[in-house]
């Protein structure tokens, strides 16, 4: 017999022998809840510990009978035979073992699928992608395909002692200042793990405002920017007229005198030495984001923040009968997920819906374009819009509202929109 046979045996023989454990008692199920149905080699295998779950989930007994009963209702006792499944029931004397035999299981599993992924990778290479991005995403999708459902385990207080207590004494904070000083003593920057959604109106400085921020935290943290609607130079524009305050339009118009010139080159080498990274391509994919992020933490270590300009005009597919609130929603949980497992800000830029431009009032979360799914998934919403009645000589006012914080509480502030130079600044709070 050759290796390949003896390793099938094997993988054969532990799978046998698990669900054999199981007949025997079924509360080893506990003791192997990281086991997958489709671990299993054989797919008869594995529609028989599909059953045994599905009798678990139910809380009904788990043996020959009940288990034949259900290929019986389901009409395919001809896919197994009564006299297989009374083989399995006697083939484990004890079920001391159940849990050598599972991880046996899923670890010949995970290699198998890494088999398989490998294959399909090959056939992805052949595929028509848009974008070199947009290969990479499919790719590091077929790869996440390997891992194992089972993200998290349960532990105990015990269990989490030695972890906790140094995330206590560790000098490494979980928020980054963005440089508003009243915004950052109040939430004490942004926070790692945060899916933090700015909505505005138009023309209030959405964009304006997270460059500034942008600028703020990348003296901390690397920060990858994902900009749909202008491109680097424009941007690049905004941010010098920012830190320099030369007139955006000058800098725009490239009407600069040779003095300005030599402090945008000076402000430009300011910008050179910080991790700002921008990509202005439109219509991205959240899993381009999230391959992107990936990539960029491999390199650069942990990330401050990853923004994008803005949510409602990413490529966002439907599947099926998905509407389109749905399609967002499935953007904005993943965009929630890349936070945590990044361990960053996770910035969007929201749209607010049309019927929040007919009126100067304070907006609430249900003008949130498609809000839904973007309220219950973000930790922080922050609202800007300009109240007509607040006036002060220097520039325009804005007023920032954070309208949910999961870990802040809301609040409210005043910021100066100085436009002509695309600079905030706060204000004191009306009394």
């Amino acid at each position: 017999m050759t290796s390949n046979g003896i390793e099938l045996d094997i993988e054969l023989s532990a799978e046998q022998s698990v669900l054999g454990a199981v007949f025997l008692d079924a509360e080893v199920l506990d003791d192997i809840s990281f086991l997958e149905a489709r671990d299993f080699s054989n797919p008869v295998h594995a529609d028989i510990y599909k059953a045994m779950r599905w009798l678990e989930d139910k809380h009904e007994p788990i043996d020959f009978v009940s288990v034949m009963s259900l290929y019986v209702k389901a009409n395919k006792q001809q896919e197994l035979t009564s006299t297989y499944l009374l083989k399995l029931s006697e083939s484990c004397p004890t079920t001391a073992n159940v849990v050598y035999h599972a991880n046996l299981v899923r670890s010949q599993a995970l290699r198998r699928r890494g088999s398989n992924v490998g294959k399909q990778i090959q056939e992805l290479a052949r595929e028509d992608f848009e974008t070199d991005e947009e290969y990479f995403a499919a790719v590091e999708a077929k790869v996440t395909e390997i891992r194992p459902s089972d993200s998290g385990k349960m532990k105990s207080f015990a269990d989490n002692r030695q972890k906790y207590f140094a995330h206590i004494i560790s000098k490494n904070v979980e928020y980054i200042e963005t440089g508003f000083p009243q915004f950052d003593d109040w939430a004490h920057g942004v926070w790692r793990g945060w899916l933090f959604i700015s909505a505005g109106r138009p023309s209030v400085g959405k964009t304006a405002l997270a460059l500034q921020r942008i600028h703020g935290v990348a003296q901390t943290a690397p920060v990858l920017v994902f900009s749909q609607e202008m491109d680097d130079t424009q941007l690049t524009d905004r941010l010098i007229s920012n830190m320099s305050g030369i007139p955006y339009n000058r800098i725009k118009n490239k009407d600069l005198t040779p003095e300005q010139y030599g402090i945008v080159e000076e402000e430009y080498k300011k910008l050179e030495k910080l991790p700002i990274f921008i990509q202005d391509s439109a219509g991205i994919t959240i899993e381009e984001v999230r391959a992107t992020a990936r990539r960029y933490k491999r390199k650069y270590g942990d990330l401050g923040m990853v923004v994008v300009d803005y949510l409602q005009i990413m490529k966002i597919p439907q599947h099926g009968n998905e509407n389109r609130a749905t399609a967002i929603g499935n953007v904005t949980t993943t965009a929630k997920s890349i936070a945590r497992e990044l361990k960053c800000c996770f910035m969007m830029l929201s749209q607010m819906n049309r019927e929040s431009d007919k009126f100067a009032r304070k907006p609430t979360l249900a003008d949130l374009k498609e809000s839904s799914s973007i309220e219950q998934d973000a930790d922080v919403v922050e609202f800007l819009w300009h109240d007509p009645e607040d006036r002060v000589q220097e520039g325009k006012v804005i007023q920032q509202l954070f309208a949910k914080g999961r870990d802040t509480g809301i609040n409210e502030f005043r910021l100066l929109f100085r436009g002509w130079k695309q600079q905030f600044a706060e204000l004191d709070k009306r009394r």
